[in-house]
């Protein structure tokens, strides 16, 4: 029996085959039949699991509140890519960018210089790349604040972290439980309990 078989396609459907050297971020705009939130990491096409309740929930909390919160200079999208090179392109959860990013109504990606926070929320088949590689990935590019979401007894715990210029690298500024206040990138104060809320 086929793999297409098996997820019931059709015994000739084929697979993406990528090119010598692998795909290039610009390769995700035009690949037809790509499924939602594809990723392409080191020139390598990343697909998505089906999301959890408990995914969709922390993300609704999320960009919610950030919105709410966020200074007027600022503006947050959810599930949209981040061009960090020519063979890296994830799709972080949530994002807080600059208001006055150049992207236009049919951009598909903004640039690493205009995020001020990528979130990710871990699910199992995530662990290794939100905890491992796309830390590494963001903070190459630049991206000065990094937070990671955790399931911990039905809740969610943020794992904060902040660029630090000199090694380039990630180092953390807190785990939070229940309630998550900072004050950097800006003053902002969430209630984690608040996951089954509607808004």
């Amino acid at each position: 029996m086929s793999a297409a078989r098996d997820y019931g396609l059709d015994d000739d459907y084929e697979w993406p085959r990528p090119p010598e050297g692998g795909w290039t971020a610009d390769d995700l705009d035009e690949l037809p039949n790509l499924p939602p939130h594809t990723e392409l990491i080191d020139g390598s096409l990343v697909f998505m699991s089906p999301r959890t309740e408990f995914h969709m929930r922390v993300l609704r909390l999320l960009e919610h509140r950030l919105l709410d919160q966020v200074p007027g200079d600022c503006d947050v999208f959810r599930e949209f890519t981040v061009k960090l090179s020519e063979r890296d392109r994830p799709e972080p959860d949530v994002m807080v960018i600059r208001a006055d990013a150049d992207r236009g109504p049919r951009k598909t990606r903004v640039h690493p210089d205009d995020v001020i926070l990528a979130v990710e929320i871990v699910s199992e088949e995530s662990e290794e790349r939100d905890r491992e590689l796309k830390p590494r990935k963001y903070a190459k590019a630049g991206i000065r604040h990094y937070w990671r979401v955790e399931e911990i007894g039905g809740l969610p715990v943020v794992y904060v972290y902040e660029l630090d210029p000199a090694t380039r690298a990630y180092v953390p500024n807190g785990i939070f439980h229940d309630k998550l206040e900072l004050t950097v990138p800006f003053p902002l104060a969430i209630d984690l309990t608040a996951i089954d809320h509607r808004r």
